[in-house]
């Protein structure tokens, strides 16, 4: 057991980042409007994340390095180069600078089912303390700068957020029959928009440079890939199946007035009792509390490897990446704003990141002169292909979201 313990590593982390307040909102909606028949949806989208992942942890432990400073060593051409890390930082910096007030108001919405409201009128602002509350626990968290601890913190969360949502689930007793049925590919129109929703919400462009960068602070040698492997399918795995309980709690609720998972908490009391409303207020502050936490380590792994920084996680200039990106997320959630133009700014530049790094990983994990041995084989490249093709699909689904509501 503690051996089994010592070995999940940063696939936790990949787990807390893309399971956020999105995530859970996401599969809420899914569950409430379609019932169990997307869970299908939800298996192709874990395939493609751990596929995508595996391709970049693997690049992380041959070359010990992240993403952007693969980018920076193998793109010759200057203009290619510059366009390339023009559009990581847009999209992975500025992007969860503007998301990051969303991944704390996630955490304070499911802290204040708890507790009950916590704000206080300063003049003519509204200001909202448990979102300040939020972001100590993310930097004190952040700032003891030791891999091991801030591993560990993730997973006690991603436990939280597993027990809270799989309790929600099982209460509702779901009917077996059709819950299998739910894992046959089934495709209408007015389901389209979700599946695509729920595939986008999972395969995220910010967890791909994560992973290369933290990988490394694990594990240091080739041998050590099975044991990488393990990990990822272990850990997106696991969260598959929170985000499976979600859409099951929420396909027990015939309620279509429902648009978080707050208000699918308080639809489930009446019929489970108070009960599953603190449950499940606890996985949704869970979920907040780890994207406020992933997405400024991120953030801070970007910007080091775009600007070729040589620095650890205690170094001040990393360190201040991060607390900016923290502190904007605080401020902005504290009192209610929304950049709504940065905020679709950085969709756009997430539209344009993700295939561009799905098909730049794809051509890097075949070049032998990078990975040797450990190339792609023909069945990985296969699977990256239709992968690849998903997230072009994907990147101009999100533009023309933004443009569309221009």
């Amino acid at each position: 057991m503690k051996k089994w313990w010592s070995n999940i590593g940063p696939g936790a982390l990949v787990t807390a980042a893309f399971i956020g307040p999105g995530t859970v909102t996401m599969c809420t909606l899914a569950g409430v409007r379609f019932g169990y028949t997307l869970l299908w949806a939800l298996v192709l989208s874990i395939i493609a994340c751990i596929v995508l992942q595996e391709m970049a942890a693997r690049l992380g432990i041959i070359t010990q390095k992240g993403i952007s400073e693969v980018i920076r060593s193998q793109c010759t051409n200057e203009i290619i180069r510059k366009i390339l890390i023009g559009i990581i930082i847009s999209a992975i910096f500025i992007g969860n600078v503007a998301y990051e007030a969303g991944n704390i108001s996630g955490g304070v919405m499911g802290l204040s089912s708890i507790i009950g409201p916590l704000e206080i009128n300063i003049g003519v602002i509204r200001f909202n303390y448990a979102s300040l509350l939020i972001g100590i626990l993310a930097f004190l968290i952040l700032f003891v700068g030791n891999y091991k601890f801030l591993e560990r913190s993730l997973i006690v969360l991603v436990l939280f957020m597993s027990i809270s949502f799989g309790i929600v689930a099982a209460v509702t007793k779901p009917d077996f029959a059709m819950l299998l049925q739910g894992f046959v590919p089934k495709l209408s129109t007015e389901k389209l928009l979700m599946v695509v929703g729920l595939v986008g919400t999972t395969v995220v462009p910010y967890n791909l440079f994560l992973h290369a960068s933290i990988v490394k602070e694990k594990w240091k040698h080739p041998y050590d890939l099975p044991m990488v492997r393990k990990d990822s399918m272990l850990a997106i795995g696991i969260g598959g199946v929170i985000s499976m309980a979600i859409i099951i709690a929420g396909a027990a609720v015939n309620n279509t007035e429902i648009n978080t998972a707050v208000d699918l908490a308080k639809s489930l009391e009446p019929v489970f009792g108070s009960a599953s409303k603190y449950v499940l207020s606890i996985g949704l502050f869970a979920a907040g509390i780890t994207s406020a936490i992933t997405a400024p380590l991120a953030a801070a792994y970007v910007i080091k490897g775009c600007l070729g920084w040589d620095v650890t996680l205690k170094s001040k200039k990393f360190r201040s990446v991060w607390i900016f990106v923290l502190c904007v997320g605080v401020l902005f959630s504290s009192i209610g704003i929304k950049p709504i133009k940065v905020i679709q700014f950085a969709q756009v530049a997430n539209g344009l990141l993700l295939p561009v790094i799905a098909g730049f990983l794809l051509w890097i994990v075949n070049k032998k002169n990078v990975l040797g041995v450990y190339t792609n084989s023909r069945f990985q490249n296969v699977l990256g292909f239709l992968i690849l093709l998903i997230t072009i699909f994907l990147g101009f689904r999100s533009i023309w979201n933004v443009m569309s509501s221009l």
